[in-house]
């Protein structure tokens, strides 16, 4: 049996530190500072992780040299790198395009056209296909077109209009169909991103009844005419609201058959109770969070070891709730947090340098690749139990029969731990402000 240690610990300047260590047998008598894994305990599989290719994140990336840009690729879709399996595209303009637009601006689609995706957008999704070619893209719409809507703009929130239902079901039909013809299956769509928010960039509001009446009489019976195979995710907004409108949807508004899951973001909050209830009332619903981010305009900008810390917690929190997979917003952006046309700025786990020469990878790419790393597609969430909440743990069976176990300490000292695994331990010490991975290999 081969055990190793991955660590990051900033303040050591250890980065993704490999070493490897030996068992010892368990004795009978020991009883403290445990935490213990039982892999003969499943529960949800992994569906991966993934982050966003807006025309931001795009624009950024061909700032870049040739060989940088292969570099970045690398980073993010290969399994020495974030290992990402999944990918978010937005359905037209968000806050992270360079201006607002849409596909269409005539009332019969006449002129529908995916042609502005194709300067920065595509060719970076072209070149993260080449690197990894069974990603699995979803895409959100941030707001239809402005002729079909209460307010006749992008932004601002605003209703889509009764009368051009309909044309935006079939707007969406033509975006898929547009992206398979460019080699891109959208494989999962939320029905609206955000619904609940006004916002100064793009958005629209519904409510739970209107976005259920929306996919189950609109969406759902035109994609299937033309045969389309994308899944439907619904709510893509904030926890603390996603149990409520969850079961509206579901079970008020009769949409069982026509949802594949349930998609939400960070912003307000842990909220981890509502994913555990929902997972536990629908088990065949996907639980996807699809966005998350921090930095200029969220949290706290300048404590970088903070962000990264929130990201690993969220993770560990929202896998230990039941969740089946984690996508990031932006996968990497410039180095003021943009380009972004309403100055919205944020991170990503890569930014580029003021002088476009490089690329910096923040603390929190290497947060999140002690988990996207090392906990494989298709692994089992496996039980554990430990002894302190001053550590956050979640542990997955790989499709290998590996184990993978992450440990996060969030605190100002060091924590004094036994790791125990069938009849073998081992002590240990997790360093303040560290996080730690441990591979457990039988063969």
């Amino acid at each position: 049996m081969k055990i190793r240690k991955i660590e990051t610990n900033i303040k050591r300047n250890l980065y993704l530190h490999s070493s490897e260590i030996s068992f010892s047998p368990l004795p009978s008598s020991l009883e403290s500072n445990i935490i213990r894994i039982y892999p003969e305990y499943h529960f949800q599989s992994l569906l991966g992780f993934g982050g966003a290719i807006t025309e931001s994140a795009g624009y950024a990336f061909h700032s870049l040299s040739k060989d940088l840009q292969d570099e970045v690729i690398k980073e993010c879709f290969s399994p020495n790198g974030l290992n990402y399996v999944l990918c978010r595209l937005p359905i037209g303009s968000c806050d992270f395009s360079i201006q607002s637009y849409s596909y269409s601006y005539q009332e019969n689609l006449s002129d529908f056209s995916v042609k502005h995706d194709l300067k920065y957008m595509i060719p970076t999704i072209k070149a993260a296909q080449k690197e990894n070619s069974s990603l699995s893209f979803l895409a959100s719409p941030w707001s239809p077109p402005a002729f079909m809507k209460s307010n006749h703009r992008l932004s601002n929130g605003g209703k889509l209009l009764d009368n051009y239902k309909k044309v935006w079901a079939n707007y969406l039909v033509k975006y898929i169909k547009s992206y398979q013809e460019l080699g891109i299956p959208i494989d999962y769509m939320t029905i609206q991103n955000e619904p609940n928010a006004k916002q100064p960039w793009e958005s629209c509001h519904y409510t739970a009844e209107e976005e259920a009446n929306l996919l189950k009489y609109e969406i759902y019976p035109v994609f299937r005419k033309y045969n389309l195979k994308t899944k439907f995710l619904i709510w893509d907004h904030n926890k603390d609201n996603i149990l409520t409108r969850s079961t509206d949807i579901l079970l008020k508004y009769h949409c069982l058959n026509e949802v594949a899951g349930i998609a939400f973001h960070w912003y307000t909050g842990g909220h981890f109770e509502n994913l555990q209830l929902l997972s536990h009332l629908f088990p065949n619903q996907l639980l996807l969070h699809t966005e998350g981010c921090t930095g200029y305009s969220h949290f706290r900008p300048s404590d970088e070891l903070f962000n990264a810390e929130m990201y690993a917690y969220e993770i560990i929190e929202d896998f230990n709730h039941g969740v089946h997979g984690f996508i990031d917003w932006n996968i990497l952006l410039d180095y003021h947090g943009g380009p972004n046309h309403t100055k919205n700025y944020c991170n990503s786990p890569i930014m580029i340098s003021k002088k476009k020469d490089n690329y910096i990878k923040t603390p929190a790419f290497y947060y999140i690749s002690h988990i996207s790393r090392y906990a494989k597609p298709n692994a089992k969430r496996i039980h554990f139990s430990k002894f302190s909440d001053n550590i956050c743990v979640t542990s997955f069976q790989n499709p290998d029969k590996s184990v993978m176990i992450v440990l996060l300490n969030k605190t100002d000292k060091s924590i004094e731990y036994n790791l125990c695994y069938q009849n073998k331990t081992f002590h240990d010490n997790l360093d303040s402000h560290a996080i730690v991975t441990w591979i457990i290999d039988e063969v």
